[in-house]
């Protein structure tokens, strides 16, 4: 039987995987043919020879959509992933369906990058939260889960020397976006989200109710519907 539902792709975040998607693809995938993929040094996925960057992800994602012959689809990126997801609706339109994001930073420079840095210590994680480098250790088992936080580091020290979106790129983007940020957000801020929302020619901007920066927090019905809904509206 031929599948005839929409292609829709989640992008995790920075030290993050695919399988924190999981009740996400449950609640769409009645109605979209969810992808999921774990990019290079996450998850499952050894690193790549390519580096560890927002560049080498990209390629990750067009690969991952040639190997399946998937013309287009719509992406659903949280954190780094809807920054990934923004990178290529920028310079590989024609593969790109609709693109939404949670939670994504969008204000990269040395200060802002610096105060991030700061958390991405290996020692530090094991120390004070141990949980949650236990939780890292689970999620990143083909991998070892502090070069993930290195590497991390490294990749948001590039990104503060020199973002790779600049307001002037997020003009250019024709893809119609939703931008969708929880109110008690601590990491990404209203001011950065509003101006990268009117800088694109085609965007929403949504905002969710007592909702923090971990995707976890989200209210995954509430951010389901939102998919569905800019998926599927006339825009």
């Amino acid at each position: 039987m031929q599948n005839n539902k929409l292609p829709i792709l989640f992008l995790h975040g920075t030290l993050g995987a695919s399988s924190q998607f999981e009740r996400l693809a449950e609640e769409l995938s009645a109605y979209y043919d969810v992808h999921q993929l774990n990019f290079s040094g996450h998850g499952n996925m050894p690193f790549s020879e390519q580096g560890f960057s927002i560049q080498v992800f990209a390629a990750e994602v067009l690969s991952y959509l040639e190997q399946r012959q998937l013309d287009f689809i719509h992406i659903f990126g949280y954190s780094m992933g809807g920054y990934v997801a923004l990178y290529l609706a920028r310079h590989y339109p024609e593969k790109t369906g609709r693109i939404i994001t949670l939670a994504t930073k969008f204000n990269w420079n040395e200060a802002t990058a610096g105060k991030e840095i700061k958390q991405l210590d290996p020692v530090l994680i094991e120390e004070k939260v141990p949980a949650f480098a236990q939780a890292l250790q689970q999620r990143h088992m083909a991998n070892n889960w502090k070069m993930v936080v290195s590497r991390t580091a490294q990749l948001i020290e590039e990104l503060g020397h020199q973002s790779l979106l600049k307001q002037t790129d997020y003009a250019q983007i024709v893809t119609p976006c939703m931008l969708i940020m929880g109110d008690s957000d601590n990491m990404v801020s209203f001011q950065e989200t509003i101006e990268v929302y009117k800088s694109l020619p085609l965007a929403q901007l949504t905002v969710l109710p007592n909702t923090a920066h971990p995707l976890e927090k989200a209210d995954v019905p509430l951010l389901a519907y939102y998919i569905r809904r800019f998926t599927t509206q006339d825009i």
